[in-house]
Formats: C-alpha cells, structure tokens, sequence
C-alpha cells in the first residue's frame, strides 16, 4: 500500500482527505513521530509546504496555489519513482547494490561493478547456503558444468579484492568448503 505522509501541512491535510485516493494518508506535526512511522513503512511519500526532512522521498509544495488534479499527478509520479528506484537498489548489509549505474554504494564511498559482478552478488545474496563453482557457472556465466574452466573462481577473486581495496572488507564474500556465500553479518563501520 503507498502512504502518503503530510508533514506540518495541516491545510494540505484537511483538503487531502477530502479526495478518495488509492493510497492512505497520515498527518504529522512531530519528527519524532513521523521518524517512527516510516521506519514500518517500504511505500511513502512525504508532502511538505517547507524542506524539513533530507529524504529522497520528500515533496515540498511551495508553488501555491495548486490544481487538484496537478497536484494528484505529481504524487503519482513520485510514486512510480520510488518503486523504480526501490526495484532499482539491493540491500546487503551496510552496502546498496544500484543495478542501473552498477554501483556497490556504503557510507557515500561507490565501487563500479561489471555486470557478472553484480549478477555474481545477486545470486549469491539470495541463497542461504553456499553455491559451488558449477552452479555458478551454469546460473551466472550460463556455462555447461562439464567444462573445465576456473572462470568463477578468477571472478570471485577480482571481485573480493575490489571490495576489499575500497571498503577494508575481507569477509563480504566468504569462501566456504562447499562454495561461495555472502556474509549476512553487518561487517564495515
């Protein structure tokens, strides 16, 4: 469900609610409040009649007066921004995986990835166990497993020491007896 937060716009509020949306809408006039609700929420958006908050999903309306029907097509186009932008990053522990620019993203620090790389991660992040080298070869490089090749291993290897170099992170790919696995353990300060 989309929820749309009016933060200190109590007139926005009352004419807001007026209107039947498909998405629910929440008053707030305290941070503290507001803070504590988006921490449950994935969908949202905040309107505001002044920059408050430094969030990507914050909409400041200060060309006033407004056309309703403007007004409903910009949420909705903030809307579908942040589901692009949300199907768009990958959360891995302290990093964001950005799989439109290939970014591996922590603490305003960015590693360009190769789009293997970035498969290569994915992959792995969604397995709860450790994946061999012939499942790696066959779901990520589409390789037949008879081949004899040391592709993933020369991959995997590159790719730990590029993250190893930028963010002092041995341990973001762990290599275990049976395969490879992404530490699930928040790693990096």
């Amino acid at each position: 469900m989309q929820n749309l937060l009016i933060y200190k716009f109590n007139s926005l509020y009352h004419i807001l609610e007026e209107v039947d949306f498909n998405f629910k809408i929440n008053f707030f006039d305290n941070e503290n409040s507001l803070n504590k609700k988006i921490k449950n929420l994935d969908n949202y958006l905040i309107l505001s009649n002044k920059k408050y908050l430094n969030s990507n999903n914050f909409i400041v309306l200060n060309n006033l007066p407004i056309n309703i029907f403007k007004l409903i097509e910009k949420i909705n186009i903030e809307f579908i921004k942040l589901q692009f932008s949300n199907q768009s990053e990958v959360k891995l522990n302290d990093y964001t995986i950005n799989l439109n620019s290939r970014e591996m993203i922590a603490f305003d620090t960015k590693l360009k990835l190769t789009e293997k790389e970035i498969n290569t991660i994915i992959y792995l992040s969604k397995s709860s166990k450790p994946v061999d080298t012939d499942e790696l070869q066959k779901k990520v490089w589409s390789y037949k497993t008879d081949i004899e090749t040391h592709t993933v291993e020369t991959h995997i290897y590159r790719l730990r020491k590029k993250i190893l170099d930028v963010f002092n992170d041995s341990k973001f790919i762990m290599s275990k007896k049976n395969g490879y696995q992404i530490n699930k353990d928040k790693l990096i300060s």
